[in-house]
């Protein structure tokens, strides 16, 4: 319950910051265009509002709904149905009134906000705490890897060399390219030393999103965390902090493994260990019939933290933020299929990316992704959406013709039900993924 509460408030805080700077970038030029704002809502105020008041024309309030906000502009046909005012005569503070242009820039300001935010933050991060990557000699033991991936030739223990020609700087983001880019060859190199340059099928993306499983899955080191005092490692030259690579010639993973290794030989077993990069080998003695050699490890994979300052983190951070929108726009040609649309997920899934402790940089993190993707989803050319509406104008601007009210309402009606069928669809599929 904890854990649910913690993930719980991180997601109604995050959206809650969003929200209301989305909504603020289309408050701000409408209320400089003279366009008088009827409502400023964090959350929707059906059936009823938590808290409203009214300063100047500008009712502000908290919804009981928390599925977003608005704000209601005076002469506009949006998602609130409310066409009175539309009967009378237009008045110069409408938005209706409004020359074509400032309207463009009214609707565009909660996504110009959005896409802003997410560079912002992303920029922070990397000024404040740094960029944390796992580099090919910090992952020692390689990545495990999916069935999906063994079928083109892929082995468990693999490492990344290249990614069509170029070497990887972070191995953290090799699963997102596999699905997100359009990836022609990966250069590997297999557990046993050899090296093999693997074709990738166009239809590979696809594949992994039917599988439900990622592509590789980083496979921490073996670590000597302590020594049994007496023990025969006590008397060998293995020292605490030390990889355990390999035990008789066997790739070691996990305790399970050495033991199964130890196996090999009666009387001893030989380790293969990775110390400050270099890699030593020594011979372990068994002095009793368990074959305990007294050695507990961790598990590990350390990363390196590179620090940017503060005009670097602005180039890092419109990186991030660009690779960010793309690997997103590029996964949504997914949705098109059944295994993609089968992944969609609501406001579980999206609550389920934020930590189960509280972290400050995670939690920036996923509000930066997540202020990405709202920019994104919003200047889609769906009525109702901020997109539906800026596709409306160009219209306007280019052939000189306003669409006449009635339609515009019938269009916002038709892209209010196409959400709501969507929002039933994504959270239907979080109870469906939680009940089977």
């Amino acid at each position: 319950m904890e854990v649910f509460l913690i993930k719980a408030f991180q997601l109604i805080l995050s959206l809650s910051i969003l929200v209301v700077l989305h909504e603020l970038g289309h408050f701000i030029p409408a209320k400089l265009f003279g366009t008088r704002v009827e409502k400023f809502y964090l959350f929707f105020d059906w059936p009823f509002s938590l808290f409203k008041k009214k300063i100047g024309d500008t009712e502000y309030g908290v919804g009981l709904l928390p599925l977003g906000g608005y704000v209601k502009i005076a002469g506009m046909v949006d998602e609130s149905f409310d066409t009175e005012q539309l009967k009378n005569e237009p008045q110069d503070w409408e938005f209706r009134s409004k020359p074509t242009w400032q309207r463009l820039i009214i609707m565009l300001g909660g996504v110009i906000v959005n896409f802003i935010l997410g560079f912002l933050i992303y920029m922070m991060i990397t000024f404040v705490w740094g960029k944390t990557i796992v580099t090919y000699d910090d992952l020692n033991s390689g990545f495990k890897v999916s069935e999906t991936m063994k079928e083109i030739g892929f082995q468990d223990g693999d490492k990344i060399l290249k990614i069509d020609g170029s070497e990887v700087e972070n191995q953290l983001e090799i699963p997102m390219m596999m699905v997100s880019r359009d990836v022609s060859n990966v250069e590997v190199l297999h557990d046993d030393g050899s090296r093999d340059l693997i074709d990738i099928p166009e239809d590979i993306g696809l594949k992994i999103i039917a599988s439900s499983e990622s592509p590789f899955t980083p496979l921490p080191n073996f670590q000597v965390d302590s020594i049994v005092s007496l023990s025969p490692s006590s008397s060998s030259n293995i020292m605490l902090g030390d990889i355990i690579n390999k035990a008789n010639g066997s790739k070691i993973y996990t305790f399970e493994d050495l033991e199964e290794a130890k196996k090999i030989n009666v009387d001893y077993v030989e380790l293969e260990l990775i110390r400050d990069g270099n890699i030593l080998t020594t011979v372990i003695p068994f002095s009793s019939e368990d074959k305990k050699i007294g050695i507990y490890p961790r598990y590990s994979l350390e990363g390196t933290t590179l620090n940017y300052g503060f005009f670097e983190s602005i180039s890092k951070g419109a990186e991030t933020a660009y690779y960010t929108l793309t690997d997103y726009v590029n996964q949504m040609k997914y949705l098109a299929s059944a295994e993609g649309a089968s992944q969609l997920g609501g406001f579980g899934t999206i609550g389920n990316i934020f930590p189960a402790k509280w972290d400050w940089k995670r939690f920036w993190e996923m509000t930066a992704f997540l202020s990405i993707i709202l920019g994104f989803m919003n200047v889609l050319p769906i009525p109702a959406l901020d997109g539906g509406h800026t596709m409306f104008l160009l219209y306007e601007m280019i052939t000189g013709r306003k669409p006449n009210d009635k339609f515009m309402e019938y269009a916002t009606m038709i892209g209010v039900f196409l959400l709501l069928g969507l929002v039933l669809y994504a959270n239907g599929m979080d109870i469906f993924r939680a009940f089977s």
